[in-house]
């Protein structure tokens, strides 16, 4: 029904459409690395339809990735490397604690308050959910949280990681719809904290039905000392994110100039206190281009799938079958989402980005939406895929870290996926949420 409103709006679409899609659905479900499922159909694609010059494949492949924006990338995922190996991350987890330590369910809040903070320097929810695992999940148990609970609690903490900027998320948009992304990660700031505050919330709430956790009976005098006292033997930690946020906001640098300057500072910071060595570099990069090589060559095989889709009417046609359903913007909102949730459930943020911004943009421009507001609605809904099966990219990380099931971890992340689910819903029908720091 669907392809068929899209064949009147566009030009017809047949099995030169279907097949390679098809293809892309088979090689994705078989778990064949997205890049090469990408680039198999995009080659089939061109093949059959004659839309466009095969050798779109090879130009495509380095226009792609020519762009100056994602050196960030690899930038931020070093600086979130060397910050674990430096013991930078743990200054973190002591400050949050010493924050939260007070109320009830008080090192959960904390190990929630430390994967923000770490969100704000990697921009990588994976490696947030890997970091702070390793230094939470086993102190949460002997806090009195079920373990498949603290595993699900750090899964959902990471979401942060693509929604608090800096996020390689919001440059891979940025690039693929061509927005600043110094002005996505300025608009997604108070988002990015709403979903924080969501998941602090739901694990308050939670700790107060089942008593996992009891706070410490401390007056606010030994509260404000203790924490005083965390900040004096840790500040030096914040100069990063500090760097990051000052130099991003105040328009003194871009994403690129403040991650090569996080990175430097950071490493710099790990010579001074003698827990970083040379012979900790090649680790550290081999470490963070594993990361980059799974993001960069969706990002180059992507570029050939879009324009070939564009030639053949595709985005046109896909807005002509959605607004052929129901014209009222409220309803092609809650479809542009259910789409996003559904795709961000068994397939990763970045092809996700790359495949279907360019065909929701158009429909979310016809509604009237701010395309601003559409990149933090399309962010903040796939990261809701993050803690969902059956791809939940940070319940495999927890799961892997812990040995605990991930189905296990999954029915108890159903509460901050609910929450979460709510936050997606308020961004996407109060555009003042994602403009408000805008000029």
């Amino acid at each position: 029904m669907l392809w068929q409103y899209m064949e009147q709006g566009a030009a017809a679409l047949d099995w030169t459409f279907y097949l390679p899609v098809a293809i892309f659905a088979l090689l994705v479900a078989l778990a064949v690395p997205v890049w090469v499922a990408i680039g198999v159909s995009t080659v089939l694609l061109l093949v059959f339809s004659q839309a466009l010059p095969l050798s779109l494949i090879g130009e495509g492949l380095f226009s792609g990735i020519d762009h100056f924006a994602l050196t960030a990338i690899p930038l931020f995922i070093l600086t979130g490397d060397v910050l674990v190996r430096t013991g930078l991350s743990r200054k973190f987890l002591d400050v949050a604690e010493a924050l939260t330590n007070w109320t009830r369910g008080g090192f959960g809040s904390a190990t929630v308050l430390v994967c923000g903070m770490f969100a704000a320097i990697s921009g990588s929810d994976a490696a947030g959910a890997a970091a702070v695992g390793r230094m939470t999940i086993d102190r949460l148990v002997e806090s009195g949280y079920p373990r498949p609970y603290a595993c699900a609690l750090v899964a959902a903490g990471a979401c942060t990681g693509i929604l608090i900027p800096p996020s390689i998320a919001y440059i891979v948009i940025g690039l693929v719809l061509g927005i600043s992304a110094s002005t996505l990660f300025k608009a997604a700031l108070i988002p990015g904290l709403i979903i924080l505050f969501s998941i602090l919330l739901t694990n308050t709430l939670i700790n107060r039905r089942h008593a996992y956790e009891h706070g410490n009976a401390l007056s606010f005098h030994e509260w404000l000392a203790n924490l005083g006292a965390t900040v004096a033997r840790g500040w030096y930690a914040f100069i990063v994110p500090g760097v990051i946020f000052y130099g991003i906001f105040s328009g003194q640098l871009t994403p690129t100039e403040a991650g090569a300057v996080a990175v430097t500072i950071t490493i710099l910071m790990g010579f001074v206190l003698g827990t970083l060595r040379l012979s900790d570099f090649p680790s550290m990069m081999v470490s963070s281009a594993k990361v980059n090589g799974v993001i960069v060559p969706i990002i180059a095989m992507s570029l050939p799938l879009a324009q070939a889709l564009s030639a053949m009417g595709v985005p046109q046609g896909f807005v002509h079958s959605m607004t052929s359903i129901s014209s009222e913007p409220w309803i092609m909102i809650l479809l542009m989402i259910a789409i996003l949730i559904a795709a961000g459930c068994v397939m990763e943020t970045t092809p996700n980005i790359m495949i279907l911004a360019p065909l929701l943009k158009p429909l979310a421009d016809n509604i009237g939406m701010n395309e601003i507001q559409f990149c933090i609605m399309m962010i903040t809904a796939l990261g809701v895929g993050f803690i969902t099966p059956p791809l939940g990219m940070n319940l495999f990380v927890v799961s892997g870290l812990t040995g605990e099931g991930v189905l296990r971890i999954s029915a108890r992340a159903v509460p901050f996926v609910i929450f979460m689910l709510l936050v997606t819903l308020l961004i996407a029908y109060v555009p003042a949420i994602s403009t408000l720091l805008l000029p």
